[in-house]
């Protein structure tokens, strides 16, 4: 039974080992050791950097705990108490909200140094009122590839669907763009993002316009039927409506450009295809089409200052998980694409970390469950984008009805989410 934090009348903790339930052990042995809880890959990889490098912060001790899973992390933090919690938690950017409302989480401050390496979306990410509580660590997102043996990197949209036409006999095309990862709504994003529309828009500063029109209907549709349909106002082929088969045909040669996930990127490498990711380009050169690239993060607790690190706790963020050498020195371990900007230019980060984490940076919006869930008595982001696609695609409903259709459902989710954030 865990009675106190030093270890009184209390299992010791075995740091190297993973935690499966939501009953932890005591967290400190002493006041100057600051309390790390992860996950089940990111726990022990983080062991790994801290192993090597213990000194990130002067003076104190970094302990990570590794959980058995990411569910197993999360129960663990719902039912942690300033008696059994941790000092950080490395968790998902849709756990800030809740965290800040329990009290669980605690706002964080970033040197102007540590800021200059992240994104306004990082940040909003793990933002709750206008409040940061804490630090972007890796990019949850897709991004484009194309197979460099059929063509090379296309300038627009226009450039991909050209090519496509052109090509699909002599090559055997079985379409031209599809995704193979994330799905007709998640992946399929910048698709619509390409085409003119999205979601919702982010202002410069980093939040959600109110003002900004996210579908509008008239271009959207007009790029449909320039790019999508044949004269007939059928589907061309170039973007099938459906996901299935896609990575399959990629990888087989018969599709020219595919959405692929960052969590697959090895088993592209390993058929041996270039990671030259880049986003979907949109209609005008030098436009993309934006793609959810959510965080996770390192989220400082209130538990922190209960435990007397919090400074300690607060200098780790910062010297740590903030830095450009924290930041390479842990994905050269984990794999996941940084969300450190100079960490993505890193000659030892690989190809695929720094494709996914520049596409992030470049055309990424956050997940914002709350306006993309639905409004109360509308409907889902993640079944409207689904829809339209057969709509306009299968059944050869009207692009322009469509969109305007899909818009509305969009703008209302945007008036009712909004105040939510």
């Amino acid at each position: 039974m865990i009675r106190n934090r030093f270890g009184k009348v209390a299992a010791a903790v075995v740091v190297t080992g993973l935690i499966s339930g939501i009953v932890t052990a005591p967290v400190h042995a002493a006041s100057n050791t600051i309390i790390v809880w992860a996950d089940e890959t990111r726990g022990p990889n983080l062991q790994k950097v801290i192993a090597a490098k213990g000194d990130w912060v002067p003076g104190y001790t970094i302990k990570i705990v590794p959980f058995s899973s990411f569910d197993a992390l999360k129960a663990a933090f719902d039912n942690a108490t300033a008696l059994t919690g941790p000092d950080i938690v490395v968790g998902a950017n849709d756990w800030v909200a809740t965290g800040a409302k329990q009290g669980k989480l605690a706002p964080v401050t970033l040197s102007s140094a540590v800021r200059a390496n992240f994104t306004s979306n990082n940040f909003f990410d793990l933002s709750y009122k206008g409040v940061l509580y804490g630090v972007p660590l890796d990019v949850n997102n897709v991004a484009m590839i194309y197979n460099s043996k059929l063509t090379g990197k296309p300038a627009t949209l226009g450039q991909m669907v050209s090519f496509y036409l052109k090509n699909k006999a002599a090559d055997k095309l079985t379409a031209g763009l599809c995704v193979a990862g994330g799905g007709m709504s998640w992946g399929a994003a910048s698709v619509l993002g390409a085409l003119g529309g999205a979601p919702y828009v982010m202002s410069a500063n980093g939040s959600v316009s109110v003002s900004a029109d996210p579908v509008p209907a008239d271009t959207v549709a007009a790029n449909i039927k320039a790019l999508f349909l044949d004269k007939n106002g059928k589907s061309n082929g170039f973007f099938p409506a459906t996901d299935t088969g896609c990575k399959t045909a990629f990888l087989a040669g018969t599709v020219p450009y595919a959405i692929i996930g960052n969590w697959e990127w090895q088993d592209y490498v390993k058929a041996g295809f270039d990671m030259n990711l880049m986003p979907v380009p949109g209609v005008k050169h030098g436009t993309n089409g934006s793609a959810f690239a959510s965080v996770s993060g390192a989220m400082l607790t209130t538990f922190a200052a209960a435990h007397g690190v919090d400074q300690g706790a607060k200098s780790l963020l910062n010297n740590f998980f903030g830095s450009t050498a924290g930041a390479v020195a842990y994905q050269n371990i984990e794999l996941r694409p940084p969300a450190n900007k100079k960490a993505q230019k890193d000659g030892s980060i690989t190809a695929a970390q720094k494709g996914f984490g520049k596409a992030g940076s470049i055309a990424g919006i956050p997940q914002i469950g709350a306006i993309l869930n639905g409004a109360p008595g509308g409907k889902s982001y993640w079944d409207l984008l689904p829809a339209f696609w057969t709509d306009v695609l299968v059944n050869g409903k009207d692009p322009v009805a469509s969109a305007a259709k899909m818009d509305t459902f969009f703008q209302a989710n945007i008036a009712a989410g909004v105040p939510q954030l």
